[in-house]
């Protein structure tokens, strides 16, 4: 490993984030020529380009953009320890980003942002509310909560924070155009909204009255990566989607939506905190965790 490998790393990531070399070396201290040469020196020792430069702004390259992603996250880290060994203080400061399903933010996670908040003053939460796939190190997020049956092997920490059913749902208009399916096989024949995020969209999984597990191709209608606007769909009466309880809770409660084929339930889905592998969290991410799994043990 060659010794400057951290070197200008700290002025690149300030660069990005005062958006020019100008405001960069203000907030360091440094001339905008010592600022300049830095980053030359950095891009020449990775071999590219990692900023486009015009008189008036910058912008990152692709290649800029996922190691700017790295490199926020080592600077982070390393603010992280240096506040911690100089100072001995625990308490939660800095920048927490995280990033959540929008199905699951506001009936589980604003109430732990909620507390944090005031709990932890010092912190800036900096929060993504998206259900798309995250890398987590790449993206340089300090936590993301995702739901799913089962999480691929990975490096990254996976902790289950809670479990809740699955159902397959239509509305009573949509039942009432084109009947009720009674077993899942019959999906071939019916409109379905599938999630795109999974990896086989159109391979539901069931459990017979026996505990067999068996797999249905379900008709795809519409294919979205949003589980709101599944939810939403199929109030519309467009089609049967498969979604976890807390997407449709309210609507199941309202009678704006059926469940479908009890006698057959789905694979549970579990929520997870997932955040790089490390053997000394951050004060502002082991907090965050501590409430989030406070909050899970009132939902079990």
């Amino acid at each position: 490993m060659a010794n400057n490998i951290f070197d200008g790393i700290p002025i690149f990531v300030q660069v990005v984030k005062s958006g020019g070399f100008g405001a960069a070396a203000s907030v360091l201290g440094h001339s905008n020529s010592h600022i300049s040469k830095e980053i030359n020196k950095l891009e020449e020792r990775l071999g590219v380009r990692l900023l486009n430069r015009t008189t008036r702004s910058i912008a990152l390259t692709p290649e800029g953009e996922l190691y700017y992603g790295y490199c926020e996250q080592l600077v982070n880290d390393a603010t992280d320890a240096f506040t911690l060994l100089t100072h001995n203080d625990n308490n939660p400061k800095g920048e927490l980003k995280i990033s959540c399903p929008i199905g699951i933010s506001q009936s589980y996670i604003q109430p732990v942002i909620e507390k944090y908040v005031q709990s932890y003053p010092n912190v800036r939460l900096n929060i993504d509310l998206s259900d798309k796939r995250i890398d987590v190190i790449a993206d340089g997020f300090d936590l993301v909560v995702r739901a799913a049956p089962e999480l691929q092997e990975s490096s990254l920490i996976c902790k289950r924070l809670f479990s809740c059913p699955t159902y397959v749902v239509a509305s009573p208009d949509y039942i009432a155009r084109y009947g009720r399916p009674h077993h899942p096989k019959e999906l071939t024949n019916y409109d379905c909204i599938c999630y795109s995020n999974l990896k086989s969209p159109n391979k539901w999984e069931f459990v017979n009255a026996q505990g067999e597990q068996f797999t249905v191709n379900v008709r795809q209608k519409a294919l979205l990566n949003n589980g709101n606007m599944q939810a939403a769909m199929a109030c519309a009466g467009i089609g049967i989607c498969r979604l976890p309880e807390f997407y449709i809770k309210q609507e199941l409660a309202q009678g704006q939506l059926e469940v479908l084929f009890e006698q057959c339930p789905l694979p549970q889905v579990n929520v997870y905190a997932i955040y790089p592998s490390k053997k000394h969290l951050s004060p502002k991410v082991r907090c965050f965790i501590d409430l989030l799994e406070e909050n899970a043990r009132s939902i079990r």
